[in-house]
């Protein structure tokens, strides 16, 4: 019997995320929801931090979940 829940937040820290278009990669730190932002059916919209090796600063970047069918 599973003990654990996990939610889209835990699964996504840890991750990395690599953006070719505004030409960054790093490893996602923290996410959050963002429910005013709407993707389109079946998707969440949430606010990563991104740890970018070698830069003094983090990124930060919205990206769409798919949580359905």
């Amino acid at each position: 019997m599973a003990t654990k829940l996990y939610t889209i937040q835990n699964l996504l820290i840890g991750k990395t995320y690599r953006s070719n278009s505004r030409n960054f990669q790093g490893e996602i730190i923290h996410a959050e929801p963002r429910p005013a932002i709407w993707y389109g059916e079946n998707t969440e919209a949430y606010l990563v931090q991104v740890r970018v090796p070698h830069s003094l600063h983090d990124k930060y970047a919205t990206i769409a979940v798919k949580v359905g069918e």
